[in-house]
């Protein structure tokens, strides 16, 4: 069985994108893909991986988990959906590294699923917006437990990356930019589900219709419609024509509360994220999505 996980990030869509997938659910399920309601899962998976740093999985533990979570339902591929697979928002960030708890998590899933292909797919968002989210949810805000001596420009996604490729070398991951997630949401559900580009699904713009105006909708299905033969790339440049056109501002413009940072340091970490962003597209392992 393939096993795909989409581990969040907290903050960058993830309810949105299961939506959007729970719309091709049939569809998927013909395929050969279950997509089970998260509701099923993620409080038994969350307590399972929580036992599991205190004791190896009985020999059974994959049989009861996958019974429980797909009622006898035959699948060749499942998809679990949990922002909080690599520890809850309060913990995301510790001693100055994102998700610290990822790696022995993915070491806890493939104990758990031996047998298993296990697939991660995971969101980034730029550490500039997303570090004053941990920090204000953060259960330790404290300088030495959330910050461990380090700057914020030395907090990296790619470490967080490399330590689950470190600890599950055999598990490919995928992952994406959260501020591309317009131009690729399409792509995304494709990828997450195993479906090839250009493959018809439900959903494709969905969170293009929450940040665009209804009149800039309107006229960018209108022009899809007569343009049916367009590849996903003319897809992307037109999506990014009508959102430089279109755009709610209130749905994309990010307030940053962050005492202490000033608009220098919020460009200076955009930067270590778009040079951290190359790093990412060249790790062994890692499919980088970019439109």
């Amino acid at each position: 069985m393939r096993l795909i996980l989409h581990t969040g990030a907290h903050y960058t869509e993830q309810e949105r994108l299961m939506k959007s997938i729970l719309r091709n659910k049939e569809m998927l399920r013909t395929r050969g893909m279950a997509v089970p309601g998260p509701g099923r899962y993620r409080t038994l998976m969350r307590d399972t991986l929580n036992a599991l740093h205190r004791q190896a999985p009985s020999e059974n533990a994959r049989e009861i988990l996958l019974d429980a979570i797909l009622d006898e339902e035959p699948a060749e591929r499942v998809l679990l959906s949990d922002p909080n697979f690599f520890r809850t928002p309060g913990t995301a960030v510790q001693a100055g590294r994102l998700y610290p708890a990822a790696a022995s998590r993915m070491a806890h899933m493939a104990a758990l699923f031996p047998e298993d292909e296990i697939e991660i797919f995971i969101a980034m968002r730029n550490p500039a917006a997303l570090l004053p989210i941990f920090h204000g949810v953060s259960l330790d805000p404290s300088e030495g437990a959330f910050w461990g001596g380090r700057a914020p420009q030395e907090i990296r996604w790619s470490d967080t990356l490399h330590d689950i490729r470190a600890a599950v070398p055999d598990v490919p991951i995928t992952v994406w930019c959260n501020e591309d997630m317009p131009l690729l949401w399409a792509t995304i559900i494709r990828a997450i589900c195993g479906l090839p580009e250009g493959e018809k699904i439900v959903g494709g713009f969905d969170l293009l219709s929450s940040i665009m105006s209804r009149e800039g909708m309107q006229r960018f299905r209108a022009y899809i419609d007569s343009h049916p033969n367009m590849s996903e790339i003319q897809k992307r440049k037109v999506i990014a024509a009508f959102l430089d056109k279109f755009a709610l501002e209130e749905e994309i413009e990010e307030e940053l509360d962050m005492a202490g940072w000033t608009e220098e340091l919020v460009e200076e970490l955009t930067a270590l994220y778009d040079e951290d962003m190359d790093l990412v597209a060249q790790l062994p392992g890692i499919t980088f999505l970019s439109p």
